[in-house]
């Protein structure tokens, strides 16, 4: 059975998209840690990401690393953090947190979920610092 990420990139749900290239696709967390808390996920379905291939997993941490220099010209934050955990969804997926604090890192603790408006308000801004050929 297809992940809710291979729904998401098939476009079967929707998502507040802020990049994608044929091999991966950015979207914000809908139960955010942080505003700006964004999944970086490989278009192929692999559950773990010590089972991707080399040449998939090197893609997935280029494309995480621009989106991660987006997140942060986009959302006032000292660093963006990374965290692969991958007991949620099947699928292999970096969360990028921006960070003031260590509170973000604790998943056990979410934000108020933002409005559709402000979802769609920070997607949009950090798109807006993706380069065109990511």
């Amino acid at each position: 059975m297809a992940s809710v990420f291979s729904k998401i990139i098939s476009g079967e749900i929707p998502s507040y998209k802020v990049a994608e290239n044929a091999h991966c696709i950015a979207f914000l967390d809908i139960n955010p840690n942080t505003v700006g808390h964004t999944l970086c996920v490989p278009k192929v379905e692999v559950d773990k990401f010590y089972q991707m291939s080399g040449k998939d997993y090197l893609e997935l941490m280029r494309f995480a690393k621009i989106v991660a220099m987006a997140i942060e010209k986009a959302v006032p934050c000292k660093r963006v953090g990374m965290s692969i955990i991958g007991l949620e969804v099947p699928h292999t997926h970096i969360h990028l947190l921006p960070l003031v604090d260590m509170v973000a890192t604790d998943f056990s603790k979410k934000i108020v979920t933002p409005s559709v408006e402000e979802f769609q308000t920070i997607a949009d801004r950090i798109a807006s610092f993706i380069p065109d050929s990511i």
